[in-house]
């Protein structure tokens, strides 16, 4: 299929009738007012709607797929193919052109009467092949301005990781392409998300700039490294992100190798050799950690016991003579808060799996409603310490998502730490099991003001060996010492 044209109109992509219907809903829900100025998204032509930098951005790769590229990805001015080729309807103004730009691999994963064969030659792809950015007008654009913003006027983090992670499976899936039509596309999927660090608040009157390309690649691994900026300074990062893909191969579900990477620049090669670095500790450490489970060392366990009854010492006192309990602490069972819901077709993502970014969002709420409960204040989002995509989420499935207050730091009084574990459950009552299928750990911090203002954060303690063995195991990934 012929790709669309950018200057396609939503319009010309609907039926006469559903266009009227569009058009009146239109006019219900956006007045035309000289105080609520119409989104270029909903206009009839984009040609208004030009990226921030477009003269600067250098030509289009020969990849197949559009819109992953050096040039801008302009929210408001998405192009939208017919409902039926779309992958869901889960979406949103940013979604909606990443989806576009991965239409072609959409196609051909729909027909299934072309089986073609697997990739049989790897290519190498340099990270400027891949780097793909993003541009939020929220300076100028009313509608898209209003979808992200969060009742203190900054920009809803939770609504902004989903699109990240769109953004990174888009970058992934230009690395993986191969350039030739009639061979079967990888399924790729989020493994993990590393270090997501917010480094200054967003707000939401000042344009976004979010950019994105790939770090390091294993045999079947991609890390993408993304950054947001926004002006006016511009050279100052306000996030990083680091994000790790898997390949499969969409008809066994086996590893598949993909394509090399080659760093050009000097900054591209230092990334490079940090997430190696990385990827090759982390090897290491799950080899340790199998070696000492199957050696059963005696000395690691003695020490490990002797931290787990620092832990639990306070919450025996909690337990048992609770009148003495220290008053500026609190169990770690009390700062619990759990909700639940049904995964939808509208929530599911190019594979037909449900979204990883709408299962980011929905964990940060609930974080960032922990966080708030815990301290009586609004909590200052600090960074996603780490995600694990343990299993998939399917459309129809029970999904639980728990979550508490596993530790706090207060070492440092004008910036004390609220970690937040929040597990998401995969939940089938006729078969009456549940299981694990993501975990999220979370930093909050509080601001100066409330802090000068006499705010005091409580000291968080385990009363279980369990909870105290998910607070260590944590406390050493986190590189926090008792």
């Amino acid at each position: 299929m012929k790709p669309l044209p950018s200057t396609t109109p939503l319009s010309s992509l609907l039926s006469l009738s559903t266009r009227s219907l569009l058009d009146s809903l239109l006019q219900t829900f956006i007045p035309k007012s000289p105080h609520f100025p119409q989104s270029s998204s909903f206009s009839s032509s984009s040609s208004s709607s030009s990226t921030m930098d477009d003269s600067s951005a250098p030509s289009q790769s020969s990849s197949p797929i559009r819109v992953v590229s050096h040039q801008h990805i302009d929210p408001s001015s998405a192009v939208r193919k017919p409902l039926s080729l779309w992958p869901g309807m889960y979406h949103s103004p940013v979604t909606n052109a990443l989806w576009e730009a991965r239409s072609s691999i959409f196609e051909r994963l729909l027909d299934q009467s072309k089986d073609g064969p697997p990739q049989s030659e790897l290519l190498t792809r340099t990270p400027s092949q891949s780097r793909t950015s993003v541009i939020y007008k929220f300076s100028s654009d009313f509608v898209l301005r209003e979808q992200y913003r969060d009742p203190w006027n900054e920009v809803r983090i939770g609504k902004l990781i989903e699109d990240l992670d769109a953004l990174a499976g888009t970058i992934a899936v230009k690395h993986c392409s191969d350039d030739d039509s009639t061979t079967r596309p990888l399924l790729l999927v989020t493994a993990s998300v590393d270090k997501m660090i917010l480094k200054k608040p967003l707000r939401v009157d000042a344009d976004l700039k979010v950019v994105g390309a790939v770090t390091y690649v294993g045999r079947s691994s991609i890390d993408i490294q993304i950054e947001v900026t926004q002006p006016p300074e511009d050279d100052s990062i306000a996030l990083t992100a680091n994000f790790t893909f898997v390949a499969r191969d969409s008809k066994t579900g086996k590893a598949a190798p993909v394509n090399r990477l080659s760093p050009e620049t000097e900054r591209e090669k230092l990334l490079f050799q940090e997430r190696e670095a990385r990827d090759k500790l982390r090897k290491r450490k799950r080899e340790e950690q199998k070696a000492g489970i199957e050696n059963g060392s005696s000395h690691s366990s003695q020490r490990e016991k002797e931290k787990l009854n620092s832990l639990l010492a306070e919450g025996r006192v909690f337990c048992d003579l609770p009148a003495l309990a220290d008053r500026d602490s609190i169990l770690l069972q009390d700062t619990r808060l759990e909700n639940s819901l049904i995964c939808q077709p509208q929530q599911r993502n190019l594979h037909g799996r449900i979204f990883g970014g709408f299962l980011m969002h929905r964990a940060f709420e609930l974080a960032f409603s922990t966080a708030y409960a815990f301290v009586g204040r609004m909590p200052c989002f600090l960074e996603v310490d780490h995600v694990d995509f343990l299993k998939p989420v399917d459309v129809g499935d029970f999904l639980r998502f728990k979550s508490c207050v596993l530790y706090t730091q207060l070492d440092n009084p004008e910036q004390p730490l609220i970690n937040i574990e929040v597990v998401a459950h995969v939940t089938r009552p006729e078969l009456r099991t549940s299981e694990v299928s993501n975990t999220f750990y979370f930093t909050f911090t509080v601001s100066r003001d409330a802090l000068k203002n006499g705010l005091r954060i409580r000291n968080v303690v385990p009363a279980t060996e369990e909870e105290a063995r998910r607070v260590l195991e944590r406390m050493e990934c986190d590189h926090v010492y008792i």
